[in-house]
This record gives structure tokens, sequence and C-alpha cells, in this order.
């Protein structure tokens, strides 16, 4: 793993507790971050936060439902409380009722509510601190369907093309007092959220098979593309939604 240098810089993860938020966190722990993990199930959110002081890093957890600005506005004020600033912030907390008719009025809005509102939430308040602090880098978690169409996920699709806007009204609100704002893109990404998706070895084949790389991405490489965004190697880097896919949308 590449170590992006954020010793004595402090990072928050939302939607912490597993999968992409959790491979980030420990990224983020592993590069010298003291890191506030964040989610709304108390208890894989506490095993990320074990799994880094195990291996001698600094982290604590808050539990934090990202559609209750509320409940964001005390994460903020956590973190600051235990680590005194905040110079990376991950919004990653989102949901995908794979299963789910998106048409259904409850299923539109918990989608919205947590996939695109948690984000703005987030992002004004993290902002709030940056701006204070004189810069930081927040980047959030889109998809590669916040860039192309989706014809059974309507309201999935708009969430993620709605948190690309976001990622670039941030961009250009920020972007001269030193907060830049990105968006990573997944493709499918092997992480609990998919597995019930690929639990038939037949649809595993035909997913991978829509992969010019033949392959499901991991965790851990999305998390990779997150810390450079993050860090001091992407300082002109900012409004991008980048794509991390296998060449899916290439195609």
């Amino acid at each position: 793993m590449i170590d992006y240098g954020f010793q004595g810089k402090v990072a928050l993860v939302t939607g912490g507790g597993s999968g992409i938020g959790r491979a980030t966190a420990l990224a983020f722990a592993r590069s010298g971050a003291s890191v506030t993990v964040a989610d709304v199930d108390d208890k894989s959110g506490g095993e990320t936060v074990e799994l880094i002081a195990a291996h001698g890093g600094r982290a604590f957890y808050s539990h934090c439902d990202v559609s209750d600005g509320a409940q964001v506005r005390a994460m903020i004020r956590q973190t600051i409380d235990r680590f005194g600033r905040l110079d990376a912030a991950f919004n990653n907390a989102g949901v995908n009722d794979i299963s789910a008719d998106e048409y259904r009025d409850e299923v539109w809005a918990r989608a919205l509510s947590i996939n695109l509102t948690g984000v703005m939430l987030c992002m004004r308040e993290e902002a709030e601190v940056m701006l204070k602090q004189g810069g930081g880098a927040i980047v959030n978690t889109a998809s590669i369907n916040g860039l192309v169409g989706n014809p059974g996920q309507p309201a999935y699709s708009a969430s993620k093309h709605g948190v690309v806007g976001l990622t670039r009204h941030g961009a250009l609100r920020w972007a001269q007092a030193g907060i830049r704002v990105n968006a990573v893109c997944p493709g499918v990404i092997q992480t609990p959220m998919t597995d019930p998706l690929v639990a038939d070895p037949q649809m595993k084949q035909l997913i991978d098979s829509m992969t010019p790389m033949g392959r499901m991405g991991s965790a851990d490489e999305v998390a990779q593309a997150v810390l450079w965004l993050s860090s001091d190697a992407a300082s002109f880097v900012t409004g991008h939604p980048l794509v991390i896919d296998g060449g899916a949308t290439a195609v």
C-alpha cells in the first residue's frame, strides 16, 4: 500500500462499518491519520475501530444517521472535540436496495435522503470546519450509475447523479478557500452490499463478464483512490468524478 502521508492529520469516514468505508478507514489509519468512523450499525462500526486500534492506530466510533442534520452536526462536533481538526472527509454512507421497487414512495425517499441529502448535510458541516482551519479535502461516494443510465434503479441512479452534481458545486464554491471536493464512482465492487447479488455463481459470472477486466473490484482499490484524492498528491484535482470500474463505462 502507498503511504499518502496523513501523519498528524484527521480523517472522517461515514459508512465506515463495512465494505468500502471500512477499507478506507483502515487505509487512512495505516497512512497515519486519526480516524472518526461513523455508521448506523454500532457493532460493525465498533469493529472497524477495534481493527484500527489493533494495528496501533487512533480511531473512535460515532453513531450517525447521515440523513439527520442533528446527528451529522454531533458527529462533526465529536470529531473536533476528540482530535481538534478535520483534514479529510469521505462521505460514503449509502443504501442500494437492489431488489426494491424504487418508484415506491418510501423506497425513493430513503434512497434520496441517505445517498444525496446525507452527502449534502455532511459536506455542509465539514466545509464549515475546513473553512475555519484554512482547507481540507472532501470525497463523496457516487457511482458509475451517477454517470450513465440505469433502467432498473431510478432512485439510486438519481441520487448518485445528484452526488456528482453536488460534488462539482462544492468544488466551485470552495475552490479558493483551499477545500477540494471530488467523488469516486465505483463500478461493481465486492462488498457486503453486493454479496447478495453475486451469491449465485451464474450471476457472479455474468457480472464479471460485463467488466472488461473480467472481475469485480475490491474495496481496497476504491480506498486507495479515496486516499489519493484526499492527499497532497492530488493538490490540483477538484470537481472530478473518478471512475473505478475496470473499464465498464469505457465500452
